[in-house]
C-alpha cells in the first residue's frame, strides 16, 4: 500500500527527525531549519493529509492525522523519531506523543498548546473562497482578490503557495472544503484519554504570539510533565521565519542535551 503522506527527506545520516508544518502549509515551509538540522539528523519533512502533495480525505481530525503519520512511519521504516511541529504540526505531534509514545523520542512544539482554540481563520477561508479559480488570470490577480480579507502581504504570499496551475487550470493544493469541514476538529484540545507523555518536550513560544499563554501551563504539564518552554523575544507566530538563527540554535541545543 502506498503512503497517503508525501515526504521530502533532507538527509539519511543520524537519528530520524520528523518535521511537520502548520495549517495551510506544506513540507517546504520549514526548509531552512530542515537543512540546518540535516547536518546531524535524518530529516523527514512531511505534508499533512489534505495539504501539499498528500492525499485529500473527506473528513479529518487530530487523531486521524496522527494515525496517518504513524502509518507513514511504518511504511518508510521509522520505528521512532524526534518530532518538530509548528502550529497544527505541533498539535499533530503532541497527539502522536500522547497516543503512540513509543514512536516519539524528543518532541519540539512550536508556538501552539494542547488546548482548544477559538476560531481564528474564518477570514482566511473566506479569502480562499473569494477567488474564482475558473476565471482567474494570474497569481497577482488572486493576491488582489484576497487583500480585502487578508491585509498582511506575507500571509497572502504564504497562502498563495497553495495555488497551482495544471494543464491551463488553476487549483488549490490544499483540500479547502475538507479543511473547512474539519476545522473545529483541528483546533480542538489534544486528547486527555491517555497517560502523560514522559519524554523530553520543548515548547518554543513567540513573545507576542497569543497561542501559548500562562493559563495553559497547568494543562501542558499534566500532559507533558517534563516540558520546558523557551520564548523568542520580539516574535509572533512565525518565529522560525522571524528569528531563524535563534530558533535553530534553541532546537539544536535541546536535541543534543
Amino acid at each position: 500500500m502506498l503512503s497517503t503522506i508525501y515526504h521530502h527527506q533532507f538527509s539519511y545520516e543520524g537519528k530520524p527527525l520528523v518535521v511537520i508544518h502548520g495549517l495551510f502549509g506544506c513540507s517546504g515551509n520549514l526548509g531552512a531549519i530542515c537543512r540546518q538540522l540535516s547536518k546531524q539528523y535524518a530529516v523527514y519533512a512531511i505534508d499533512l493529509p489534505n495539504h501539499g502533495r498528500s492525499q485529500h480525505t473527506e473528513t479529518t481530525s487530530l487523531n486521524a492525522m496522527a494515525e496517518a503519520v504513524v502509518e507513514w512511519m511504518s511504511q518508510v521504516g521509522l520505528d521512532k523519531a524526534h518530532f518538530l511541529g509548528h502550529s497544527l504540526g505541533g498539535k499533530v505531534s503532541m497527539e502522536i506523543a500522547l497516543r503512540y509514545p513509543e514512536k516519539v523520542d524528543q518532541l519540539i512544539v512550536v508556538d501552539i498548546a494542547p488546548v482548544a482554540y477559538h476560531r481564528r481563520h474564518d477570514d482566511v477561508f473566506a479569502a480562499f473562497q473569494a477567488i474564482n479559480l475558473d476565471q482567474l488570470d494570474s497569481r497577482a490577480e488572486a493576491d488582489k482578490q484576497m487583500q480585502p480579507l487578508v491585509s498582511e502581504p506575507s500571509i497572502r504570499s504564504f497562502l498563495l503557495k497553495n495555488l497551482e496551475k495544471k494543464e491551463g487550470r488553476w487549483s488549490w493544493r490544499i483540500n479547502l472544503s475538507g479543511l473547512m469541514v474539519a476545522y473545529d476538529q483541528l483546533i480542538s484540545g489534544n486528547t486527555t484519554e491517555f497517560p502523560p507523555f514522559f519524554g523530553k518536550v520543548l515548547f518554543i513560544k513567540g513573545e507576542f504570539s497569543p497561542y501559548i499563554l500562562p493559563e495553559h501551563r497547568e494543562l501542558i504539564l499534566s500532559l507533558f510533565p517534563q516540558a520546558s518552554v523557551k520564548v523568542i523575544n520580539n516574535t509572533q507566530h512565525w518565529l522560525h521565519v522571524e528569528k531563524p538563527n535563534i530558533f535553530g540554535g534553541i532546537v539544536e541545543r535541546f536535541l543534543q542535551a
